[in-house]
């Protein structure tokens, strides 16, 4: 049992400097394609940087169409930049991370509690690029919904986001609370 106990420490102590040696060597380019490793860790970290007793938390927002549209025009503001409209993801920021925001209207997103995706909008998620926005109220929680209703997103809705878009490209706040 003894000799067992040794033989496991010396293959972690092993493994530890080399990954140490990885690191060091390698460093971490987001240019760069990850190690299978990496790739494991980053796919899980949204459900790993999410505590338990989140998940369960239900949406105390009415999922109306004032609600939807705060929160559409929210989005456009906020999370277009590296979320794409759509929530598809695809913009010029979001190429260029590592690992890329998911696509919102998928299953990775989509199977989350309510509870997961506003503990995620309040605190981020570490390795992933999703910085964490503070906040307890409603506008979250409104997000939650919009994140929600992604799949269903019209084009009536997408244009409405591009004009939001134009005016912050313009320097003018393109939403009002």
């Amino acid at each position: 049992m003894r000799r067992a106990l040794i033989t496991i420490l010396i293959a972690a102590i092993g493994l530890g400097l080399l990954g140490y040696w990885y690191l060091t060597a390698h460093g971490f380019s987001a240019r760069e394609r990850p190690s299978a490793i990496e790739a494991l860790l980053a796919r899980n970290a949204r459900r790993l940087a999410t505590p338990p007793e989140a998940r369960s938390i239900r949406n105390p927002i009415s999922n109306n169409p004032e609600n939807l549209a705060e929160a559409r025009n929210h989005f456009a503001d906020h999370c277009a930049t590296c979320h794409g409209n759509d929530g598809s993801g695809k913009t010029l920021i979001n190429a260029g991370l590592y690992p890329p925001a998911p696509d919102l209207r998928g299953p990775e997103t989509q199977n989350l509690t309510d509870g997961e995706i506003f503990y995620i909008i309040k605190n981020g998620v570490r390795f992933k690029g999703m910085p964490g926005w503070g906040g307890e109220g409603e506008d979250n929680w409104k997000l939650v919904l919009f994140i929600r209703h992604l799949p269903q997103l019209t084009d009536q809705e997408l244009k409405a986001m591009q004009e939001i878009n134009r005016l912050e490209e313009k320097g003018q706040p393109g939403h009002h609370h």
